[in-house]
């Protein structure tokens, strides 16, 4: 019996050792097939995944269409939408807002301007899609519309230059332009804005230049309480403002302004709660702003971080108590 084994086994590391020859052959031949489908396979998963996800997105529930033609074209505004904010960049490293959004000559101002200087690297404030490169003589100038899988579309006018083509894809970060003063402009700025389904929404309620951040991970969409909210990011990070974190509890806000119709507050509580702040008119200094108040110039300079030669634009919100 012992015998037989070792007969057996004798036979077996005989194969082990004569075999080995063409088996690693074959396996050799194999590997490099087998390391392409691996590769085919992870690519096709890629995709895959990436199909699921821009079905998924808000944008893919937003907008119906997609076109190179309207800069914005205004469809159904959602009651409310959660925006991610976390995959982002800085569109420039200046922190130095020159106009807010809002009104302004006599007209609405549709997005933030940002100082930067002629040939300074413009960059895309999240992942998405150039939906449009284009030169407007009488209006943005030279600027580009990016569509992104969170559902907001950007828009960044009088560049000097594109660096991107239409239905380019683009990460958050990636150069699309540089600065300048093409189309209707007094000097080199970025013009930037946010829309959602063509309306534009204050860039301030996401975007803190001066502290080159955005205000949170997400930002809560809701058209019943937006008015309210785009003047308090404005008076936190507009025109004279240093940033800083909005702590409005705005489901209260929206509970006190359903109510305020049947409170039906006093004059004097009416004067009381307009009484913090002026909306600067066409030719108003700041002398006329302090006597109009009964304060100082020194005070509203204080109070908005401003100095005694500061230029007041028509619609800036001074702070004077």
């Amino acid at each position: 019996m012992l015998k037989k084994l070792k007969t057996t086994a004798f036979v077996a590391l005989t194969m082990m050792v004569v075999m080995p020859a063409a088996a690693q052959d074959l396996l050799a031949d194999q590997a490099p097939i087998d390391r392409k489908m691996r590769a085919v396979d992870s690519i096709q998963l890629q995709k895959m995944l990436e199909s699921e996800e821009a079905q998924q997105s808000p944008t893919a529930q937003l907008y119906d269409d997609w076109n190179n033609m309207y800069v914005h074209r205004q469809t159904t505004l959602p009651d409310s939408l959660l925006i991610d904010l976390r995959d982002f960049a800085m569109p420039t490293p200046s922190r130095h807002i020159t106009s807010n959004f809002g009104a302004r000559w006599g007209r609405q101002h549709k997005g933030l301007d940002i100082k930067v200087n002629t040939g300074d690297t413009l960059y895309a404030a999240f992942s998405g899609k150039v939906r449009i490169v284009r030169y407007e003589p009488k209006g943005y100038g030279k600027y580009v519309v990016i569509r992104h899988p969170n559902g907001l579309e950007t828009i960044y006018g009088h560049m000097s230059k594109h660096l991107v083509a239409e239905n380019q894809e683009v990460r958050a970060g990636d150069p699309i332009g540089l600065g300048g003063s093409t189309g209707r402009s007094t000097g080199s700025h970025l013009h930037f804005e946010t829309r959602l389904c063509g309306t534009a929404l204050n860039p301030a309620l996401m975007f803190d230049f001066y502290n080159q951040d955005v205000v949170g991970d997400y930002y809560m969409f809701r058209k019943a309480t937006y008015n309210q909210e785009s003047i308090v990011a404005t008076r936190l990070r507009g025109v004279g403002g240093q940033g800083g974190e909005d702590n409005t509890n705005y489901a209260q806000l929206a509970q006190q302004q359903k109510q305020q119709p049947q409170q039906q507050p006093t004059r004097n509580n009416r004067q009381q709660q307009a009484s913090s702040y002026h909306k600067v008119k066409r030719g108003e200094t700041l002398y006329a702003i302090a006597r109009k108040h009964g304060t100082t110039v020194d005070a509203i300079c204080r109070l908005n971080r401003i100095t005694k030669k500061t230029v007041l634009r028509p619609g800036q919100i001074l702070k004077y108590n």
